[in-house]
């Protein structure tokens, strides 16, 4: 008998790292060659990792929520014979390289993969593995109960100094709440994609300098060219929502205020302004919220765009959703339907400038001209980033999208060819 310490493999792309998502084992099961191990999350997607041989599981290296890097072991198998065993660990190759062959199925279906791009935190984008510190400075960072690992360094060759970590108390310290548990809770591992939804939000809360817009918008005459449009629509297979009304919209506000199809690259000092519409469309899965890319929104119809957001989202739902379809998106639309309340305030889903909220449309009183009439009414939230976009040009760009909804038969005009 003999042991062998399966590795995580190079999975190519510049990946070199990824959460340790779900053990498929324990010690003391017997494995197949390809039986599945173990799932872990890279920034672009999921991979299902196999047995490389038959054997047994001894030992399982790391925990559910842990961050795995080339090379690390991830499980020991014990073998029949000593032929299959691996070399000693301690001949094993540097991590970086490429450590074994059997990679397992690469998953493109679960959704946010790609759109939650990998972050090792939530405050800052620094993370160091293996910081340099003195054990007084690690004994500050203790006491401060600052992670040293997440301390930007200014000492010589990349030493963390005392008052790097007073600089991050001070700006990122805040201790985290004790979660004291009682009989009959239920606790699941903090992991995988409802992780890296929170890691996305908070940083972009973090970084961008939110601002949102509110307005009222006379929803009736988008209604009513809805219905007229759904026999249409329905005879061409397609079910025939307001949001590709939405999508039509935005994009046309976008070509009068293009600062909010922009992005800024802090890195370069520069502002982006982007060439394609791409519009994401946040859908909530049991797994948690995706935001799925209509793209070349400009190119397509009203029944184009229909047909694209039921396939999307029919896709994200059933966990289809292929990494290509979450990521790239210029802009995008959050809307609960039914359950969209009077107002929220959307968070940016960075590097993007502009999110807009659509809320539940209410009959409400409602005054045209001198007389006071029942009307539907829609509330529309729209998130800007402050650093880029001024207020005022924020809710020029809110009104050119009211505008274009309050007169809805404008949009028809170029034309209803869902093909398109």
């Amino acid at each position: 008998m003999a042991r062998y310490e399966f590795r995580l493999p190079d999975i190519g792309e510049g990946v070199h790292e990824g959460e340790i998502v779900e053990f498929h084992v324990k010690p003391g099961d017997g494995v197949l060659e390809h039986d599945p191990m173990v799932d872990v999350m890279t920034d672009k997607t999921t991979v299902a990792i196999g047995a490389p041989k038959d054997g047994t599981i001894v030992e399982i290296r790391g925990a559910v929520g842990s961050i795995a890097h080339v090379g690390d072991v991830l499980v020991v198998i014990e073998t029949s014979s000593a032929s299959e065993a691996q070399a000693p660990a301690e001949s094993a190759p540097p991590r970086a390289a490429p450590v074994a062959s059997a990679v397992g199925d690469l998953r493109e279906e679960l959704p946010g993969s790609r759109f939650f791009a990998s972050t090792k935190h939530a405050a800052d984008e620094y993370y160091a593995e293996r910081p340099l510190a003195t054990p007084v400075t690690r004994a500050l960072a203790k006491e401060l109960e600052v992670d040293v690992h997440r301390v930007r360094p200014t000492g010589s060759e990349g030493r963390v100094l005392d008052e790097d970590v007073r600089r991050h108390h001070e700006l990122f310290g805040h201790p985290l709440p004790k979660v004291t548990g009682k009989v009959g809770d239920r606790r699941v591992p903090f992991v995988g994609l409802r992780r890296k939804i929170a890691e996305r939000m908070q940083h972009a809360v973090n970084t961008a300098a939110h601002f949102t817009f509110v307005e009222e918008c006379d929803a009736g005459p988008l209604l009513a060219l809805r219905e007229s449009l759904r026999p249409f629509a329905k005879e061409r297979g397609i079910e025939l929502s307001l949001l590709p009304f939405i999508v039509k919209a935005v994009v046309s506000a976008l070509d009068v205020h293009p600062i909010l199809n922009s992005a800024l690259d802090e890195e370069r000092g520069e502002i982006v302004y982007r060439s394609e519409k791409h519009i994401g469309i946040a859908t909530a899965t049991e797994r948690g919220l995706v935001v799925p890319v209509i793209r070349d929104a400009g190119a397509r119809t009203i029944l184009g765009l229909a047909r694209e957001i039921e396939r999307l989202s029919r896709a994200a739902r059933e966990d289809r959703i292929k990494p290509s379809e979450l990521s790239g998106s210029t802009f995008s639309i959050t809307s609960l339907g039914k359950q969209g309340g009077l107002l929220a305030t959307p968070v940016l889903n960075l590097p993007e400038v502009g999110i807009l909220g659509v809320h539940q449309i209410k009959r409400k009183p409602v005054v045209r001209g001198d007389s006071i009439v029942i009307g539907d009414v829609m509330l529309l939230s729209l998130t800007c980033d402050h650093r880029l976009v001024d207020g005022h040009v924020g809710a020029a760009f809110a009104y050119s999208v009211i505008e274009a909804l309050e007169r809805p038969e404008r949009m028809l005009a170029e034309g209803l060819d869902p093909g398109a």
